[in-house]
C-alpha cells in the first residue's frame, strides 16, 4: 500500500473518531440542559406551592383578625382582601412567566448544543477531506514521475 492511501485511511478513521466525540458531547450537553429545565420546572412547582400555602395562611390571619376584631367580612375590608388576592395573582402570573421563559431558554440552548455537535462534526468531516485532497494534489499518491524541465543540478524557478 502506498503512503497516501496509508494516511488517507489514517486520517479517516481520526476523522470518524472526532466526529462521534463531538456528536457524543452535543448529546451530553443537551441532556445536560434538558435535565436542568426539568429540575427547574419541579422547583418552580415547589415554589408555587410554597407561595400559594403562604398566601392562604396570610388570608385566613387577615379573617380571623377581623372576626375578633368585630369586623364584618363585608365593604371596605372586603374590597381590600379582593385587590390584595389580586394583586398576588398578578405577582404570580408574573414569576410563572418568568419561569416559564427560564426553561424555555434552557431547552433553546439544549438543541443548540446538539446542532453545535452535529455542525463540529460535520466541520471535521470537511476539512479532513480538504487535507485529503490537498495531500492528493501535492503528489502523495504519484508514482513519481518528472513531467519536464531539465534534469541538471540546479533550482528550478
Amino acid at each position: 500500500m502506498d503512503p497516501f492511501t496509508i494516511l488517507a485511511i489514517a486520517m479517516a478513521a481520526s476523522t470518524g473518531v472526532s466526529m462521534y466525540g463531538q456528536v457524543q458531547a452535543g448529546k451530553a450537553q443537551e441532556e445536560s440542559f434538558k435535565e436542568q429545565a426539568r429540575q427547574e420546572e419541579v422547583a418552580a412547582q415547589s415554589q408555587e406551592l410554597q407561595r400559594r400555602q403562604e398566601l392562604n395562611r396570610a388570608l385566613a390571619a387577615n379573617v380571623a383578625a377581623l372576626s375578633t376584631a368585630g369586623i364584618s367580612g363585608e365593604g371596605t375590608p372586603a374590597s381590600l382582601a379582593l385587590e390584595s388576592a389580586k394583586q398576588v395573582g398578578l405577582s404570580e402570573m408574573t414569576i410563572d412567566l418568568s419561569e416559564r421563559l427560564r426553561r424555555a431558554s434552557l431547552e433553546r440552548q439544549a438543541q443548540a448544543a446538539r446542532q453545535a455537535g452535529q455542525l463540529g462534526a460535520a466541520s471535521t468531516l470537511l476539512q479532513t477531506g480538504v487535507k485529503v485532497a490537498q495531500l492528493g494534489a501535492t503528489g502523495g499518491g504519484s508514482s513519481g514521475g518528472s513531467s519536464g524541465g531539465s534534469s541538471g543540478g540546479g533550482p528550478a524557478f
